[in-house]
């Protein structure tokens, strides 16, 4: 069985001469229940993969389905949460109302939103919390108010995009395991964009690493470290160690050719039109 499926999904930007290629026939299927992670060089893409598959951006070829059905606006079954939290609630509203903003275009009865919105913060560790305002609390406090906002949708299927970058090491700690404690309860799929490697390694089941723009698939890897996982000992496995390393090696190299590849593009031309099997490669 498969929950979302990304099918030779291809993205360009432009025409003509001046058409670049995001994204290359990038073929994801994830699986119920699953933690997926997808990691790869900085600028390769993993945002852009993250916004075709929820409805937010048009391929130019293939498509991203959600039970079957293709996508071409966010489903509702599908909830997602952002890097930039601070722009994604609204400051002058309570944390209450910012949690159940989403459900009221589902026509949904006040007072179950209230339920919903209340149990949601309750599961983030937010209880009591929904009367302050967003820019009463911390960082980490906001990002919980997004991924309650989220879980009060009730999706079946959650897309986080880099959710924990903004905050520090500590906090972004305590959010991975809140984030685990979240999914073990309510058995969601997550499809999680990360440019950490020890994150993903952490929180995943299964990891795709995408190559340098335009992204592909390069690999995807199994992750076999059993839950539930702590921030100390899973760390200290020699199985997470080796996965880390694996993940940071292929990703490293991708990050080696991209940075080489935008350096041979940069260089001026040399003998145009001299036929010179270079000058292809400086083109494209």
């Amino acid at each position: 069985m498969s929950v979302l499926v990304i099918d030779a999904l291809h993205k360009t930007y432009g025409t003509g001469p001046g058409t670049v290629t995001a994204l290359e026939e990038i073929s994801i299927t994830t699986r119920p229940g699953e933690v997926l992670c997808i990691v790869g060089p900085s600028g390769c893409g993993k945002t852009t993969l993250l916004r075709c598959a929820a409805g937010l951006l048009p391929p130019t070829s293939g498509s991203a389905s959600l039970d079957g059905r293709v996508i071409t606006a966010p489903p509702r079954s599908m909830a997602l949460v952002f890097q930039d939290y601070s722009r994604s609630l609204l400051p002058w509203a309570t944390v209450h109302t910012n949690v159940v903003l989403p459900l009221m275009s589902r026509r949904i009865p006040r007072a179950v939103r209230d339920d919903l919105a209340t149990e949601a913060l309750r599961s983030v560790g937010l209880d009591g919390e929904g009367s302050r305002h967003p820019w009463e609390l911390s960082a980490g406090m906001q990002q919980r108010v997004a991924i309650a906002r989220a879980l009060a949708y009730q999706p079946r299927i959650l897309l986080l995009d880099e959710p924990f970058a903004s905050v520090d090491a500590q906090t972004r700690a305590d959010l991975q395991d809140l984030l685990l404690e979240v999914w073990h309860h309510a058995r969601l799929t997550m499809l999680f964009v990360t440019h950490d490697i020890d994150e993903a390694a952490y929180v995943a089941d299964r990891i795709v690493v995408l190559t340098a723009s335009p992204a592909r698939v390069k690999e995807t890897v199994d992750v076999d470290l059993g839950r539930p996982r702590d921030q100390i000992e899973t760390r200290a496995l020699p199985e997470f160690i080796k996965l880390r390393s694996r993940i940071f090696a292929s990703v490293k190299a991708e990050a080696a050719r991209q940075s080489t590849v935008g350096t041979r593009r940069s260089e001026p031309l040399e003998d145009a039109g001299s036929g010179n099997p270079e000058e292809h490669d400086n083109q494209s």
